[in-house]
């Protein structure tokens, strides 16, 4: 049966949305709504099957975690406020976003570069949407990942058991987050020690380094834009 009663379509369908559930974070959410090409009605004309697609201000689950974002980015009761103006000026085509040119231009440029182009009149939502589209989509983090703890277990030394295996990851990503708050990480010979040299970028910074990066660090936000925080 692919369906119905069935066990093992139960225990995959289990699976999947656990996985999921892990990956749609609030922050997936918040990018997903800067997209500009989501609020396009041909592009949500053009679904599966001719199915319509539904924009991110008209999804409710995408709202609730877009507005978790917006709170905990924005602290300050006053920026909250005009954040949420600006993001409804936006969805909602209202204001300079009416404009047709701007309309048009959802369609075929690239979200960085329509947000260059267009964001001027929403300072916050455009400063939050070169943080958030810029960073890089990237296998490597999850590949190098592998590599690292493969002298936990490899396929020809796998005697560990589940649980000594996942306390042995545990304690190695805590002790690698840890080392991050010290002086010796971000300075010396030891530098980012456990950051590879993939392809080099500008001003030095590598796909791994900025994959790594969250929104806040500075070698990100040198990478995307200056702002004003």
């Amino acid at each position: 049966m692919v369906g119905g009663n069935s066990i093992f379509f139960d225990t995959i369908l289990q699976i999947l949305e656990s996985r999921w559930n892990k990956s749609n974070i609030p922050l997936h959410c918040m990018a997903h709504s800067l997209v500009p090409k989501y609020y396009c009605e041909a592009w949500l004309k053009d679904g599966i099957n001719r199915m319509p697609r539904i924009a991110p201000h008209e999804d409710q689950e995408v709202s609730v975690n877009r507005s978790k974002c917006f709170k905990r980015l924005f602290p300050n009761s006053n920026d909250l406020k005009k954040v949420y103006i600006e993001y409804g000026a936006f969805s909602s085509g209202s204001n300079y976003f009416n404009q047709p040119h701007v309309i048009d231009a959802r369609m075929f440029e690239e979200p960085i570069s329509w947000w260059a182009n267009h964001g001027a009149s929403t300072p916050l939502l455009q400063s939050l949407a070169f943080k958030l589209l810029s960073q890089l989509a990237s296998s490597s983090c999850r590949e190098r990942n592998w590599s690292t703890y493969s002298f936990i277990q490899i396929i020809k030394r796998n005697k560990l058991t589940t649980s000594r295996t996942e306390d042995l990851v545990f304690v190695h990503c805590n002790l690698r987050l840890m080392s991050r708050n010290e002086e010796a990480y971000k300075k010396g010979p030891t530098k980012y020690w456990d950051l590879c040299e993939d392809n080099t970028l500008l001003d030095g910074e590598t796909t791994i380094e900025l994959a790594e990066l969250s929104v806040d660090e500075p070698q990100l936000q040198t990478f995307i834009l200056d702002d004003d925080e």
